[in-house]
């Protein structure tokens, strides 16, 4: 089965690791010459601050959440890097919503091949009492997972 599409999904709280995300990124795409989907997961409250910091008003322009992605300071770091290895890639947002769903729903809809995540070990109890997207995506994704820890 050849690789085309490799869903790269960060968060705010992927802030910190970006240089490994990228690599593993890299390492998983650009040996098969596959597309990088660029996916920026939203919390709603971020969403809003972010198009209050871009001055959109809501009311007027028509923005689309990927738009607002590919704007984004954070999402134009990680794209500018891609594009500097030379790995091909395009940027796409969620908006609220559980994270893992969102993840997991989107590589679906992208027809996604591989998806790379990063996360955080958790002990056994902060995982019952907080929970742990990249295990949701892990055993719910219908593609290979790339787990980058963030430790």
């Amino acid at each position: 089965m050849p690789l085309e599409r490799v869903l790269f999904a960060i968060d705010r709280d992927d802030e910190s690791e970006f240089d490994d995300l990228v690599d593993a990124a890299v390492d998983v795409a650009g040996p098969a010459d596959a597309t990088v989907a660029l996916l920026y997961v939203f919390r709603t409250d971020d969403y809003e601050a972010v198009l209050e910091e871009m001055e959109v008003d809501v009311t007027t322009d028509e923005l689309t959440p990927d738009e607002v992605a590919a704007r984004h300071e954070r999402v134009r770091a990680v794209a500018d890097e891609l594009e500097a290895r030379n790995i091909d890639h395009e940027i796409h947002a969620t908006v609220g919503g559980d994270p893992a769903t969102q993840v997991v729903r989107r590589a679906d809809q992208l027809d996604a091949d591989a998806l790379v995540v990063g996360g955080r070990e958790r002990s056994p109890a902060g995982k019952a009492i907080f929970g742990d997207r990249s295990q949701q995506i892990l055993l719910n994704a219908s593609c290979p997972v790339v787990y980058v820890n963030r430790d």
